[in-house]
């Protein structure tokens, strides 16, 4: 592979964001445009709801205070992980020393590359879920890694239905590092007390790395129990948690990241960092002192906006024939099943752009397999999100298959 293709590999054109990148395909356009405010799924709105509290107030004193906090290690700023090591040791039931066993990153995002950089060499065995977050795969092939699918029968009625048997195969093939998302990204299926506790006696029993991406685990919906891998009993002697404040928070554009775990991929990861980003941007580090200090009930109500959302959401697709998608269990994904249509996937979404001013992420992104699922982001404004799917359930009967 030359450098070229292995970045041609990459593909952001369908990232969130990148919208105007997407390349030109053959449209059929059936029927008249339908008003309505751009909403845009593949990503959340951060407009539509307010950030943390005092979150500008901290950031604002971070620029005041000038170089102390521009010039961070590049773990971060002492203070700042000590007060993010002692919330997530309460919030998940860790034990997590800040001077070894945390770093601060440009984003989740961040600490994935990182971690992912800190493990994985040319030729590597590295298992995914299949569908999962849509970058790992990306980064697996940019480190050179060589991916084993790990299948999960996410529309079974609880848990993520991952089909552990695979996952041991992959580890008794050479897989020696595992990453997963929990809550899963995009479906929102929230792993089982089972499936976790399944998933760390593999990895110890086969001696491989677990890197668990836990960003929405504070957006955890009522009845549904979580469990946090790291606070277990038995463990693997490499683990990376990776969690951070972003969209359940509307704190995105921070870019605010941490991971902690092993001290030894920890100490790989600054060593990354170093020579990438030298660190969490300094200013924006701040922003962490109001993580885990809402004032009281701020995060139900926060849940609660989101699930009031998603019920709505769900009620109108599950009334639209042959369009299903599972209740999220945990943080603002769904991933929407459709009907056969007389046009492809991404002919379909670029039309529904096209059309109906309203965009969503093709299932393929999370899985060559996944061409009849779209995924959506739900955290946006309630009233401009319902309407949006009302235009997009209009444009996909256009296009159903007769």
């Amino acid at each position: 592979m030359n450098i070229a293709e292995k970045f041609d590999k990459l593909g952001v054109d369908n990232a969130p964001g990148q919208e105007s990148l997407q390349k030109n395909v053959a449209l059929d356009l059936r029927g008249e445009k339908l008003d309505g405010p751009a909403v845009d799924f593949s990503h959340g709105d951060v407009d539509a709801h307010v950030p943390t509290p005092g979150s500008f107030e901290v950031f604002a004193q971070g620029v005041e205070e000038g170089g102390a906090q521009a010039y961070t290690p590049y773990r971060g700023r002492k203070a700042i992980l000590e007060h993010v090591a002692k919330h997530l040791a309460a919030f998940t039931g860790a034990a997590i020393d800040p001077s070894q066993n945390v770093i601060l990153t440009p984003g989740t995002q961040g600490a994935l590359f990182l971690a992912m950089g800190a493990n994985i060499m040319p030729g590597d065995k590295v298992a995914i879920v299949e569908p999962d977050y849509f970058a790992n795969r990306k980064m697996v092939e940019f480190f050179g890694g060589e991916m084993i699918p790990v299948p999960m029968s996410y529309e079974q009625a609880s848990g993520s239905g991952i089909d552990l048997a695979a996952l041991e195969s992959a580890f008794q093939r050479g897989a020696r590092l595992f990453l997963f998302s929990n809550p899963n990204n995009p479906v929102g299926c929230v792993y089982s007390y089972d499936e976790i506790v399944g998933i760390a006696a593999l990895a110890k029993k086969y001696q491989a790395t677990l890197l668990v991406d836990e960003l929405y685990s504070r957006q955890v919906y009522p009845g549904v129990a979580y469990t946090h891998l790291c606070a277990q009993k038995e463990i693997p002697d490499n683990l990376i948690t990776i969690i951070g404040p972003s969209k359940t928070e509307s704190l995105s554009g921070y870019r605010l990241g941490v991971a902690f775990g092993t001290a030894e991929i920890i100490e790989r990861m600054e060593k990354l960092q170093a020579i990438m980003a030298l660190r969490c941007s300094g200013y924006n580090q701040a922003v962490f002192k109001t993580w885990f200090n809402e004032p009281e009930g701020w995060m139900a109500a926060r849940v609660a906006a989101h699930q009031a959302i998603r019920d709505a959401i769900l009620e109108k697709l599950n009334a639209a024939p042959g369009v299903s998608a599972k209740p999220t269990e945990g943080g603002s994904y769904l991933f929407v099943s459709i009907p056969e249509l007389d046009v492809s996937l991404h002919q379909f979404i670029r039309i529904l752009r096209e059309l109906a001013n309203v965009t969503v992420t093709p299932g393929t992104e999370f899985g060559p397999q996944f061409t009849h699922q779209f995924r959506i982001n739900f955290s946006q404004d309630k009233e401009n999100a319902v309407f949006a799917i009302e235009r997009l359930l209009a444009v996909m009967d256009r296009y159903r298959k007769q």
